[in-house]
């Protein structure tokens, strides 16, 4: 009997190891040139319509990519060295050295940009590096891809150089309820970080493990509302989908993470107490926080091309997570009447909804999407009808692409996207509207390592953003034009003299952006011209009714230029 026990462990592992041939290895979120380059290749009908590029890094699994760091082949037709995916064990086994990747940023003015991973906001030249290997042996993979930042991180004109000790006040009763600091540190920033690195255990179209590498959910090119590459990737468990399930009603994607965020430990501004010596720092809760999240998503069979897809995560102070359901928390009720007797959480704990939608038109080369969500749940139904508006945000966004007359291969993409986070005109009623990453009971909010996980531009953040380019293959030139307007709730509430006349921080910036591949190497680069407008809101030479505040433009060029060395 011993005996049949053994045989039968033996043949349901050779099961598990033939069943698992297929790769799992993951195309981190970001990657320069090829992250976008699978989501054009979809709409030209290359690669499966039923991936919704909602729940990422994508796995070659479901690009059916053999190397997916050269998905055209022209590495392989040109290159000065190549050693690709090797294969070993009869074909079970896989082992591939990552491209080496350099990253360096320049803002000349102040921090601009965002969703570029563990860099921090920061004026001046920084770079990140990044490189490792892949292996793969039966169902077990694992990726190591760690990521080193340098920052030179000088000082630069921030809030605190313009505003009195009131506003300076002000800004501290705001932005405490969040860790986001203005600047990490007076000097230059080093670290190093895990980065895009995992251990799993796939089994057909399932993995399961241990990762530390960034997470997109949702339809978004440019933003989306809560789970972005904009902050360092964190340590989290996870379950998800590599490829589409089908169904006999449709096809299914999802993932479930139980995750560890950490605190940046530097206060929002550097100024940290008045001039009559008052302390600004508001105390908070120094522990990690445990983010709890689940993306699902659906294509139905009778609606081709269509994603419709639901996300819900929670964050709570580690020491506050204790049973099953704090882990799972994912069937508390939604309205906040049928929690705790009306009461709401027994303990802080941020909550975010979101649904969304992703329809291809391939025939037209074209995408539409959007995602929309809250952060302050209703108390009940009534509140909900009264109003449907209450702590909303949206991501609206399209991309259509024009085939080039006399060529297979090229084509002019424009693509436009609209996020919105400010607080709609119900704050004027109703105080106390939940604000998007703040919480006045975690008051670290949705942030990992000091930058929001969610959409990079932030608390009150609202951007409109459209680019035209031309690309073929790897290849990209286009011009980018962009609207931000900074910290709008903040701006709301505590410059209410200015506060009827359009007296915000905009950031107008116009950029031209580019992507070549020659031989083992991808190039990426951009360069942005941004004029401030009202920046930081300093009123050196306001005079009431003025509709505009002289002398207080900013002039910002923000540069960025890598380099991949693809092995």
């Amino acid at each position: 009997m011993k005996n049949i026990y053994i045989a039968y462990l033996i043949h349901l592992f050779t099961f598990i190891i033939f069943y698992s041939k297929v790769s799992a290895q993951s195309i981190p979120v970001g990657t320069p040139v090829l992250d976008d380059y699978y989501r054009r290749m979809q709409l030209l009908g290359k690669i499966d319509t039923n991936l919704s590029f909602t729940v990422r890094p994508i796995s070659s699994t479901s690009i059916n990519a053999h190397n997916a760091y050269d998905p055209d082949s022209t590495l392989a037709k040109d290159h000065w060295v190549q050693a690709g995916p090797v294969s070993f064990a009869k074909g079970l086994g896989v082992f591939q050295i990552l491209p080496l990747t350099w990253q360096q940023q320049f803002n000349s003015d102040h921090p601009y940009g965002w969703n570029d991973g563990a860099m921090i906001p920061a004026k001046g030249y920084q770079t990140m590096i990044s490189g490792g290997f892949y292996f793969k042996l039966g169902p077990l993979s694992i990726q190591l891809r760690p990521e080193f930042v340098y920052a030179v991180n000088p000082a630069f004109n921030g809030y605190a150089s313009g505003h009195s000790d009131q506003e300076v006040a002000n800004y501290y009763q705001f932005h405490s309820l969040i860790d986001w600091p203005e600047r990490y540190g007076n000097g230059a920033y080093r670290k190093a970080f895990w980065g895009q690195s995992s251990i799993r255990l796939t089994f057909g179209s399932v993995s399961v493990g241990l990762s530390n590498e960034n997470l997109w959910w949702g339809p978004g090119i440019s933003n989306a509302l809560i789970l972005t590459n904009n902050a360092p990737g964190f340590k989290h468990v996870t379950v998800n989908t590599v490829k589409p399930v089908k169904t006999p009603i449709g096809f299914f994607e999802g993932q479930i993470i139980g995750g560890k965020l950490e605190n940046s430990n530097f206060p929002a501004l550097l100024t940290t107490s008045l001039s009559d010596g008052t302390n600004l720092v508001y105390p908070a809760r120094n522990e990690w926080r445990y983010l709890a999240g689940l993306n699902i998503n659906y294509h139905p069979k009778w609606i081709p091309n269509f994603t419709l897809g639901f996300i819900r995560t929670f964050v709570s102070y580690s020491g506050d997570v204790k049973s099953f359901s704090d882990y799972i928390p994912f069937f508390t009720p939604f309205q906040k009447k049928s929690i705790n007797n009306g009461i709401g959480d027994a303990y802080p704990r941020e909550q975010q909804t979101s649904i969304y939608s992703r329809w291809l038109f391939p025939k037209a080369q074209a995408e539409v999407y959007f995602e929309y969500g809250v952060t302050d749940n209703s108390y009940n139904f009534n509140d909900f009808i009264g109003s449907p508006d209450h702590a909303r945000a949206y991501v609206f966004g399209f991309r259509k692409m024009i085939a080039i007359p006399g060529s297979s291969e090229q084509h002019i993409v424009i693509s436009s996207e609209i996020t919105q986070l400010s607080l709609t005109a119900e704050r004027i009623v109703r105080t106390g509207s939940g604000l998007w990453y703040v919480n006045y009971q975690l008051l670290q909010g949705d942030t990992q390592e000091g930058q929001v996980f969610g959409a990079g531009i932030g608390p009150g953040g609202n951007i409109q953003s459209m680019d035209i380019s031309w690309v073929s293959g790897l290849k990209k030139l286009g011009i980018r034009f962009e609207r931000y307007e900074h910290d709008v709730d903040f701006y709301h509430e505590f410059f209410p003299d200015i506060n009827g006349n359009s007296r915000s921080w905009v950031d107008f910036a116009f950029g031209l952006q580019g992507e070549w591949n020659y031989k083992n190497l991808i190039f990426n680069a951009k360069l942005q011209q941004i004029k401030s407008f009202n920046y930081e809101w300093i009123l050196k030479d306001y005079v009431p009714g003025n509709y505009y505040i002289p002398h207080n433009d900013v002039y910002n060029f923000h540069g960025e230029l890598g380099v991949t060395f693809r092995f």
